[in-house]
């Protein structure tokens, strides 16, 4: 990986500070970073106007298979571009080699992309949080290297290959398994958003999937109705293991008397099919630790009751 293309989809970067770390660090790394001045744009809460971030988009299908796409952060915008995108003309680069990097938001991209044409994006690390972050003293976080060591992987190798060593306690009927499927998921919010619409893939797509999801800033009991959302749509039902991953940023209240995430799995659980494992502890989401994971891409995962296994070459 010689070079970034950076892009600003979706919401105003919060600060100028991060996007600006986050450009020095992949600098020090080596990496040229293109279209740096889009960090900059902002109108209203979006990065740019409509027409704008609609033109970065359908710019990518003129850029070098050899760049990655990197999406500058989430929030949210790219909703309101739909309609426009030049949907053929992207997967037609993604297929020549071009890889597009992002999540949170931009789920909404990655999923449609797959609906519409069926090519693979990867759903990883940002530029401000995962490569500009900073502590309360406004000092500069290094990248994790658990999230930069898979990003390499995932560009450079094209693979992803983890171990998660997490106890599952929600496996269903078998303690054991080894099964196959498309990957495919992102941000849980946006993903129910997109339910009904033709920008969600369609159930002959996903049928028999292995589905992965995240949140923030979330209540477990927001959480739940749209776990139950997709699970009264038949979208659960219809996949082969469900993946969760980080559910961070929310606070429970003294109304709650107990009832926390757990209590939604749990639900999810005693509805769904037991031949469907649900699996937690996934190291994906708003979170420093994340792996790079290949939307739309066959993958293999095994499991067992300590630990699960990904594995994917595409």
């Amino acid at each position: 990986m010689k070079s970034i293309h950076l892009i600003a989809p979706s919401g105003a970067s919060l600060d100028t500070r991060s996007p600006l770390a986050g450009i020095e660090w992949l600098k020090q790394q080596g990496i040229a970073i293109q279209n740096e001045a889009c960090v900059g744009r902002v109108m209203q809460r979006f990065a740019g106007t409509d027409a704008e971030r609609l033109a970065e988009i359908n710019h990518l299908q003129k850029i070098a298979p050899d760049n990655l796409v990197m999406v500058m952060r989430g929030g949210y915008g790219i909703h309101r571009l739909l309609p426009d995108i030049e949907w053929n003309a992207i997967a037609k680069a993604v297929n020549s080699g071009l890889q597009i990097c992002g999540h949170s938001d931009f789920t909404t991209f990655q999923l449609a992309l797959f609906a519409k044409a069926g090519a693979v994006t990867l759903a990883g690390p940002m530029l401000n949080f995962d490569f500009g972050r900073q502590d309360e003293q406004g000092n500069v976080i290094a990248p994790n290297s658990f999230m930069w060591k898979h990003f390499l992987q995932a560009m450079e190798e094209r693979t992803v290959d983890c171990t998660v060593h997490t106890v599952q306690s929600h496996l269903g009927k078998l303690a054991t398994g080894t099964l196959s499927g498309i990957l495919w998921g992102g941000n849980l919010t946006v993903l129910a958003g997109l339910v009904g619409t033709t920008y969600m893939p369609s159930l002959g797509q996903i049928q028999d999937g292995i589905l992965f999801l995240e949140d923030v800033n979330e209540h477990p009991y927001r959480i739940e109705r749209m776990l139950m959302q997709l699970l009264d749509s038949g979208i659960l039902a219809s996949q082969s293991a469900i993946m969760l991953g980080g559910f961070s940023g929310y606070r429970l209240f003294d109304n709650d008397r107990g009832y926390q995430l757990e209590s939604a799995v749990e639900l999810i659980r005693s509805r769904l099919p037991k031949s469907i494992p649900i699996l937690t502890g996934l190291p994906f989401g708003h979170q420093a630790e994340k792996l790079t994971l290949p939307v739309g891409a066959s993958v293999n995962l095994t499991y067992k009751p300590e630990s699960f296994s990904l594995k994917a070459t595409w």
